[in-house]
C-alpha cells in the first residue's frame, strides 16, 4: 500500500490531536508513582482523552482492553492494566497511549521511573529517549526511510543495549497503523523516499539485555525474554520541507 501524504487540512486536524496527546502524556507523568495500580492510571488516562471530546484509540483496538498500555519493568509493550499490579519504588513505567481527533490519530509513548532510578535505569530511558532525536535527525524530505532506522540503531548498539525486532513504528493519520513500517535495527536496503506530508509514529524499543522478546499469555503484553529492564519512546512526527515536526512533543517530554 501507498504511504499517505496528508494535505494541509488533515495536516491541522494531525496537529491537533498529537497536541491533545501531548498534553495527556503531561498529565499522565504526574501520577507514576509507587502505589497507584496500573488500572487506575488506565482510569485517569481514558479520562482525560474523553474530557478532550476524543475518542482513546487503543480501546478494544484488535480487541485490547484498555486506554493505555502500561508495561513495567522487563515488559516492553502492551501491558494491559490490571487492579492487582501496583507500582513499586523504582520501577520502570513505559505508557503507550493515542487518540482520535476529528477522524484523525495520534500515538506517543513515554517511559517513566516511580520514585528513584538507579544509574543503570536511567541511563536506559536517556538513551532510548535520544535514539529517538538521533533518527529523526534523518527524517527529512528527499532522504529514505531507513535512514532513519540506521540512525537509531547506531545510537543504540553504541551502548550495548539490544533493540526489539519483533516490533516497529508505523505511519499514522485517518488510521492507527498505516504503512510503512520502521524498523528501529539496521537496514540493507534504504526504504522509500521521505516526502513532506507523511507522518510517522517513530518508537524505539530497547532492552538493557538482548533485543529478544516473548509474547505473555494474555497475547498482548510483551516482555524480554532475558528479563532485562526494557523502555520505549514514542513520538508522531510530521516529514516538512525542512526540520522534521515533532507533533506529539509537549512541555514534559
Amino acid at each position: 500500500m501507498a504511504i499517505s501524504i496528508k494535505s494541509p487540512r488533515e495536516i491541522e486536524l494531525m496537529r491537533k490531536s498529537c497536541r491533545l496527546l501531548s498534553q495527556v502524556h503531561d498529565e499522565l507523568a504526574k501520577i507514576v508513582r509507587p502505589g497507584i495500580s496500573t488500572k487506575e492510571i488506565d482510569r485517569i488516562c481514558e479520562e482525560i482523552i474523553r474530557s478532550y471530546g476524543c475518542t482513546p484509540n487503543f480501546l478494544h483496538y484488535q480487541g485490547y482492553p484498555a486506554s493505555v498500555c502500561v508495561s513495567v519493568n522487563e515488559e516492553v509493550v502492551h501491558g494491559i492494566p490490571r487492579e492487582d499490579r501496583i507500582i513499586q519504588e523504582g520501577d520502570l513505567v513505559s505508557l503507550d497511549t493515542g487518540l482520535i481527533y476529528e477522524g484523525y490519530h495520534s500515538d506517543a509513548a513515554r517511559t517513566h521511573v516511580a520514585g528513584q532510578a538507579d544509574d543503570a535505569a536511567q541511563k536506559l530511558i536517556d538513551v532510548t529517549r535520544q535514539s529517538f532525536f538521533e533518527g529523526i535527525k534523518m527524517a527529512r524530505a528527499g532522504n529514505h526511510l531507513h535512514d532513519i532506522s540506521n540512525a537509531i540503531a547506531s545510537y543504540v548498539t553504541s551502548y550495548g543495549y539490544g533493540i526489539v525486532r519483533d516490533l516497529v513504528g508505523h505511519g499514522i493519520g485517518r488510521t492507527l497503523h498505516e504503512p510503512p513500517q520502521i524498523p528501529n535495527f539496521p537496514q540493507r536496503r534504504r526504504g522509500p523516499k521521505l516526502r513532506p506530508g507523511m507522518t510517522l509514529a517513530v518508537e524505539p524499543m530497547i532492552n538493557m539485555g538482548t533485543g529478544d522478546v516473548e509474547w505473555l499469555d494474555d497475547g498482548w503484553t510483551v516482555i524480554s525474554a532475558d528479563h532485562s529492564l526494557s523502555a520505549h519512546y514514542e513520538n508522531t512526527i510530521l516529514i516538512t520541507d525542512g526540520e522534521p515536526e515533532i507533533l506529539t512533543l509537549g512541555n514534559i517530554p
